[in-house]
């Protein structure tokens, strides 16, 4: 899943909001009004189930933060005080915070966030009046004292990774207690292994004996998924074609049951949908939260298929062969045969769970390995969250502040925006589904540097294809300057601009983060006898340069080979190594002059955005015969709104 680089500006008469390092936009749903009504009754009742699961990902996050959202969203609705103080500005900022987290903990960093400018003598009282006095002693505990929960998701070596996160996807289990319990659940030699540990949570009962909560109907988040479950059962009455129809209500068994063998039978059926306008991401997906890689949190993207920008993503998928037949990596390591690639690009209708507010560009599903191979994949672009991007990055002075020259200013805002699709297109409708692993290799070897690698696995391969001569022959680069100013924007954001994200001395914890600077800082150090890539000192200030952008494309393929090496043989010492030494820690110098001159920008590194509200039409006897959609809610309006309708745990 690629995740956007560098933050837009304000600029963008979408906005909504904007506080502390956060701003929220709007997205419009183009296409909505073309959809027949059939379609966008299918829409709207995919989009409900999308929401019905924002709890499940508040709660995976972290045991408390359910609580700490409803008695501040109690204060909130009630308060009769004076709303303009520093004071109540102060926890309003920090209730916008923890719904743009799902939590109290920061989306990307994972650190949690400080309570800033609010005083515990404010919160108290009012948390007295909506809260029982142990729920008030838990919530001023963990707001205040920063060494409760100091971090979601803790990720390295040489300590143990489950005792040192506060994310609730384990319980009273250490690290080699649930790295033991997996491995015993492997089957050696399994061409068809499930995703062990996907959807539950691994507990430790009062016997010292380890066992899963099942995420299931009946189970843990049962009551959401009921929901959720029944917005499918809906769906599936209006679903385009049976092919469709089957998909949904294999995903509703898989949430009635848990069995991980209905959830792969679902992804055969969803991979193998190319053809339905409307579509959708349902279910316990990515494993980025889980220090050790086996868990995924909840998430839902509700979507309807950008014809015209497809065409471009359907020329990449139908010369997937020739694309992994000229890849640089070992010839062991490539697919003899690349079956059901299929790309699209989507207009975002609605997002959920861990997709919401903080949208990806881009998406590549389903995640096993085996899955890929004898089934294929799906990639989907996210064109009209793009588009919000690009629109608003116009007139941020971002380039002005960090290009060093004219010409390279020039060159990133004429061809900036049709790279960065580009690259997202190659990372997800290639990079993600492109080379094999070797016999007997699992593919959760890698545990918690597996993400990182992957991620970086997936840009390598769009880097090293995005200045190939094969692009130009399918005519979708125009110019060799478009590769050029790809080359450009990576490297400078991995070595220097991505730090805005990241707090002073702190380390990079952020799957794609950690890639791109693993990716960046290894290319300066082996191309330093040559200086390929080189960070240059002007009038006070750092930039980057690329001298010999041949050269630099030769240390991608370098690295593409190394990393797929590392994957395909699920060489998890070699991964470890690359991972620590280029990509965590982080320059302290370096970083203080980026975030000095971010600052003097006035912009707000992350973004996200709020859903349009798609509403039901109904007839005279009450069936729903068609929607349509509002884009009038506010951000705050939104997200109470959503707890009011769709808090089921």
């Amino acid at each position: 899943m690629l995740q956007p680089q560098t933050a837009p500006s304000a600029t963008d008469p979408w906005l909504v909001d904007r506080f502390a390092d956060i701003k929220v936009l709007r997205y419009q749903i183009d296409g909505f009004d073309e959809l027949a009504p059939r379609q966008r009754v299918l829409l709207y009742y995919l989009s409900r189930a999308a929401l019905c699961g924002r709890d499940i990902v508040y709660d995976q996050n972290y045991a408390h933060n359910i609580l700490i959202r409803r008695c501040l969203e109690r204060i909130y609705a009630s308060y009769t005080g004076d709303r303009r103080s520093e004071q109540w500005s102060a926890l309003e900022v920090y209730l916008k915070r923890l719904w743009f987290a799902n939590g109290i903990h920061h989306h990307y960093s994972t650190d949690k966030f400080a309570p800033t400018g609010l005083s515990k003598d404010f919160v108290a009282p009012m948390l007295r009046d909506v809260a029982s006095p142990d729920e008030v002693r838990c919530v001023l505990s963990i707001m205040f004292d920063p060494s409760v929960a100091p971090r979601r998701m803790a990720q390295g070596a040489g300590f143990d990774m489950l005792a040192a996160s506060a994310c609730n996807l384990y319980h009273g289990v250490s690290q080699p207690e649930a790295e033991a319990f997996y491995a015993a659940m492997q089957r050696p030699g399994d061409p068809q292994p499930i995703s062990v540990g996907l959807n539950s949570q691994l507990a430790k009962g009062p016997d010292g004996r380890l066992f899963e909560r099942v995420w299931r109907v009946g189970g843990m988040y049962g009551h959401a998924l009921e929901r959720v479950v029944q917005w499918l059962v809906l769906a599936a009455t209006v679903a385009e074609s049976p092919l469709q129809q089957r998909t949904i209500k294999m995903l509703a068994d898989f949430y009635r049951t848990g069995d991980l063998r209905t959830f792969d039978e679902y992804n055969m059926l969803w991979v193998s949908d190319t053809e339905s306008k409307v579509d959708f991401v349902n279910g316990f997906i990515e494993t980025y939260a889980d220090p050790l890689g086996y868990k995924a949190t909840w998430e839902s993207v509700v979507s309807i298929r950008d014809d015209q920008a497809t065409r471009r993503t359907q020329l990449l998928a139908r010369h997937a062969q020739w694309f992994e037949d000229h890849s640089p990596i070992d010839p062991q390591f490539k697919k003899p045969h690349v079956t059901g690639v299929s790309a699209k690009a989507i207009t975002l209708a609605q997002l959920g769970g861990d997709c919401y507010p903080a949208s990806p560009l881009g998406i590549n599903l389903p995640n096993a390995d085996w899955l890929r191979q004898q089934h294929g994949s799906k990639s989907v672009s996210l064109t009209n969250v793009a588009h919000a991007h690009e629109q608003a990055a116009l007139g941020s002075g971002f380039e002005q502040e960090f290009g060093l020259s004219p010409e390279l200013i020039a060159r990133a805002q004429r061809y900036g925006a049709m790279a960065s699709r580009l690259h997202t297109d190659l990372h997800e409708c290639l990079g993600h589904g492109s080379g094999q692993l070797a016999p007997g290799v699992r593919g959760d070897e890698l545990k918690n540097y597996a993400s990182t690698l992957e991620e970086a696995r997936a840009d390598l391969f769009a880097l090293y294809y995005i200045a190939d001569p094969k692009l130009q022959e399918l005519g979708l680069v125009p110019s060799a300057e478009l590769p050029r100013a790809e080359y450009d924007r990576y490297i400078r954001n991995g070595l220097m601009t991505q730090l805005v994200r990241i707090a002073p001395g702190a380390c990079i914890e952020q799957a794609h983060m950690r890639n791109r600077q693993l990716i960046a800082r290894w290319c300066l150090e082996h191309g330093q006898p040559e200086q390929v890539v080189e960070l240059r000192q002007r009038g006070g200030k750092t930039y980057t340069i690329i001298n010999n952008y041949d050269r630099l494309r030769d240390l991608f393929a370098q690295l593409l080979r190394e990393v797929q090496r590392i994957k395909s043989t699920g060489d998890y010492a070699s991964g470890r190594d690359l991972v620590e030494r280029y990509a965590v820690r982080v320059d302290a110098q370096l970083h203080r002059e980026v975030l000095a001159r971010y600052a003097a920008l006035g912009d707000a590194p992350y973004t996200g955005f709020v859903n349009p509200c798609i509403e039901p039409v109904r007839s005279a006897s009450g069936l729903v015969v068609d929607a349509r959609v509002d884009y009038s809610e506010g951000y705050a309006e939104q997200m109470m709104r959503y707890s009011q309708q769709f808090s089921y745990l």
